[in-house]
């Protein structure tokens, strides 16, 4: 199945394993890449030792390529960075800020460098600055997200209309199908989050993994975008919210009700009445928690079968 984004990243399959706080930690990414996809340690929620010491653990478990992803709105991104390179990693997914700060530092010493980006204005501010490639993620994806609300199906088609480098389709992605669906809307590969959140070997709580799998349709929203728009499982820290709003609060008190580390107490801790419970739409598909070479042959599988399908079409 070689195509841009194998050869980008030295992969067999064109998936990429979502980098994700308090759910990708080595363990998830070594498997992802064992199983011949690009695996990524999610450092958003690490602090920079632990990001160093992840970066080694996965070292020792896989001699396959897999990367980082950073948000660059942490606030020790110069550690982080050092981090990155003093560990010898080759491959950075950098998030949620200016794609111009670190992609030729970064590209200097070596890296290839992917920006995420939820709107064709961001692709096209991630391929002026240099990156290698960009990923597009659509509306239905959990977590933080994009202020205009795009969804996949139409943001892959729109984003590839308007850049020439590799393009990954994110928001949605869970199977065969929906990976073959956004390679024939012009994206070269996915990369999937929430499904893998739901593996065995998912650093999150398993309170938050059986959460998952018993998501139905309707059971996430996007809210608290005064913020910074983000995808939630409704639960009682989420009606709170919606409780708040009903009083036209400002954006201090929606701070002061977030408060710190709610997410980590919802998927890291597995509180799941306080705590923050971040995963996409296409949770209402997954209805099993499976090791994560399982789910890749599943997935790859599906795609074969279905392109095969639609062949004679």
């Amino acid at each position: 199945m070689a195509n841009r984004i194998t050869e980008l990243f030295g992969i067999k399959y064109p998936i990429i394993q979502a980098g994700m706080i308090w759910n990708s930690g080595w363990r998830l990414a070594s498997a992802a890449s064992n199983a011949d996809i690009l695996g990524l340690i999610g450092a958003g929620s690490m602090y920079p030792e632990v990001l160093r010491e992840h970066i080694q653990k996965c070292k020792k478990a896989t001699n396959k390529p897999f990367g980082v992803n950073v948000p660059m709105l942490y606030p020790n991104i110069e550690e982080i960075m050092n981090i990155i390179v003093e560990e010898g990693v080759k491959i950075v997914f950098t998030s949620a800020g200016n794609p111009k700060t670190w992609t030729s530092w970064l590209q200097d010493r070596g890296i290839t460098v992917v920006h995420v980006v939820s709107s064709v204005k961001f692709a096209l501010k991630a391929q002026e600055a240099g990156v290698d490639a960009v990923v597009a993620e659509g509306f239905e994806a959990g977590g933080h997200n994009g202020r205009d609300e795009t969804t996949t199906l139409t943001l892959i088609p729109m984003v590839k209309e308007k850049i020439t480098i590799p393009l990954i389709a994110a928001g949605g992605i869970a199977t065969g199908k929906a990976m073959l669906s956004t390679m024939v809307l012009g994206a070269d590969g996915v990369q999937i989050g929430s499904r893998f959140v739901a593996s065995t070997e998912s650093s999150a709580h398993a309170n938050f993994k059986q959460v998952v799998v018993d998501t139905k349709e309707g059971d996430t929203q996007l809210t608290l975008k005064e913020l910074a728009p983000v995808r939630l499982v409704k639960n009682a820290f989420f009606n709170e919210v919606q409780d708040l709003y009903k009083t036209a609060p400002s954006a201090d008190q929606l701070k002061e009700l977030l408060g710190r580390g709610r997410a980590k107490k919802g998927m890291f801790e597995g509180d799941l009445d306080e705590g923050e419970l971040e995963i996409g739409q296409i949770a209402g598909l997954i209805h099993s928690i499976k090791p994560v070479a399982e789910i890749v042959t599943e997935i790859i599988t599906e795609f074969e079968d279905a392109k095969r399908d639609v062949s004679h079409l």
